[in-house]
């Protein structure tokens, strides 16, 4: 018995070592949808820290505009991520759903970002922003 225990417990330390060193990277799924009710949503999101899920407006030119929606998420993976839209968004816009940090702001579990700020700004790994962009229907 005392065998089989410490074998559990040497296999769960493994697992758990394992699943550490190999946590998915930082990502966002999401597609094209109906936001007619007022809401975007994130199918998943992957996110190294606690934070947002964050929802700029975008163009062409695939840069962040202003924010017209938030949400918060947990570390690690987090499915069906909901955001509220704080504007009104036609058929046809594009939106960039981009995970932030939740570092630098005043007060925790309050979202404090403005475009340029660094207070709960996005999260860039090797530079780069994490992110997803999609066409309101």
């Amino acid at each position: 018995m005392k065998t089989f225990a410490l074998a559990a417990a040497l296999s769960m330390t493994a697992a758990t070592a394992f699943a550490d060193d190999h946590m998915m990277a930082p990502m966002v799924e999401a597609m094209d949808q109906d936001v007619s009710n007022g809401v975007v949503s994130a199918a998943k999101i992957v996110a190294p820290e606690n934070g947002w899920m964050v929802v700029h407006r975008t163009g062409a030119d695939m840069k962040p505009g202003p924010v017209v929606g938030y949400a918060p998420i947990r570390m690690g993976e987090t499915d069906d991520v909901a955001a509220i839209l704080t504007e009104d968004v036609a058929s046809g816009d594009m939106l960039m759903l981009m995970v932030h940090s939740e570092a630098g702001g005043m007060t925790t579990g309050a979202f404090e970002y403005t475009l340029g700020a660094t207070e709960d700004g996005p999260i860039k790994p090797d530079g780069k922003l994490v992110m997803k962009v999609i066409t309101a229907k």
